[in-house]
């Protein structure tokens, strides 16, 4: 009997035993699943060393008080306040960052004609079709020394084609004594295409030539068939194109600001160009902001407002879209895409 009692008492140890350990691993079990439930802000918290696991880097340093400085700026900078209706977007290579409008009149999704901004796609356009190897007169073309500096955008109503564009009254006249110096102009843009094999194509067919060779994903459509000044796109549209140059899925990425020439000055041999606030180099269909006080930014303005940017360092890109028929539109849109830029500075 005493051996039998014996035995059932080692059996209920046993099971004491067993009970005890399955308690404590079930405990330290319970412990993990309260732990991995806790916020990891909150167990960040614990230790100042660990990084949040599921924070998000900011490459721009700051990023929310960049938003604040910008939107600030683009509310009550006297530069933007007094620029009527407009819509304005700064973002990087993956995607806008931020972005707003003013009234009710403009945007992301509403279509504006960007006049000169559309230079700036055609170079593009051109150094991704040639692979970035360039002949000399194509660089001449695109730097505006080609000398062909006769055209007049008002004499392409009605004609059809790039080609018919660039027949109309003189439009495709050389001036020899230009050629070499800068003239601001959009007959050395025209030219340029109707060598490349353009002049056949409509306006349809040239947006089409566009998105074949920058990207099939770009809208860009064309109210007349001038390349230098007949885009039309949505400035979300024209920021996707300005986001595939700032991720250097473009070639141009690498030649913005090269081969930079003189355009106004006593020792600047240049012609013709647009009143600037400052003193600017020209280089592939765009405009190097490097005068006194300017920041190396590279744009592109139009005519009537729309001011579209990449900053110096590539990194990031920018855009005031408005469509205005008003004396140096483009100059009051600039001067409010400059705060822009200088609030997303200081806002680091």
């Amino acid at each position: 009997m005493r051996g039998k009692r014996r035995g059932r008492i080692s059996a209920a140890r046993r099971r004491t035993s067993l009970l005890g350990i399955c308690l404590a691993a079930g405990a330290l079990l319970n412990v993990a699943d309260a732990r991995a439930q806790v916020p990891a802000e909150t167990v960040s918290a614990n230790n100042a060393a660990q990084v949040p696991l599921f924070s998000k880097a900011d490459p721009h340093r700051g990023l929310a008080r960049r938003k604040a400085a910008v939107t600030a700026a683009a509310n009550g900078d006297a530069a933007c306040r007094d620029l009527g209706d407009f819509y304005w977007e700064i973002g990087d290579g993956t995607g806008p960052l931020v972005s707003g409008s003013r009234g009710v009149r403009y945007s992301a999704n509403r279509p504006l004609q960007v006049a000169s901004a559309s230079k700036l796609v055609f170079a593009a356009y051109v150094v991704e079709r040639t692979g970035g190897q360039l002949t000399a007169d194509q660089l001449d073309a695109l730097e505006m020394r080609s000398g062909y500096d006769n055209f007049n955008p008002l004499a392409c109503f009605g004609a059809r084609t790039v080609g018919a564009c660039l027949d109309r009254r003189g439009n495709g006249q050389l001036n020899a004594d230009h050629r070499g110096r800068f003239s601001y102009n959009g007959g050395h843009d025209q030219h340029l295409a109707t060598t490349l094999g353009l002049g056949d194509l409509d306006r349809y067919g040239l947006a089409a030539e566009m998105r074949r060779v920058l990207g099939p994903e770009l809208y860009l459509d064309f109210a007349a068939p001038r390349v230098a000044g007949g885009l039309k796109a949505s400035p979300a549209a024209y920021g996707a194109f300005l986001r595939k140059v700032v991720s250097g899925r473009l070639r141009i990425h690498d030649m913005l600001g090269s081969h930079p020439i003189c355009t106004q000055g006593p020792d600047c041999p240049a012609v013709q160009g647009p009143a600037l606030p400052q003193s600017w180099h020209y280089s592939l269909n765009h405009w190097v902001e490097d005068g006194a006080g300017g920041d190396g930014a590279f744009s592109s303005p139009g005519m009537m407002g729309f001011y579209p940017w990449i900053s110096a360092d590539r990194g990031t890109y920018g855009l005031v879209a408005r469509e205005v028929v008003a004396p140096r539109a483009y100059l009051a849109s600039m001067a409010c895409g400059q705060a822009l830029r200088r609030a997303w500075t200081a806002g680091a």
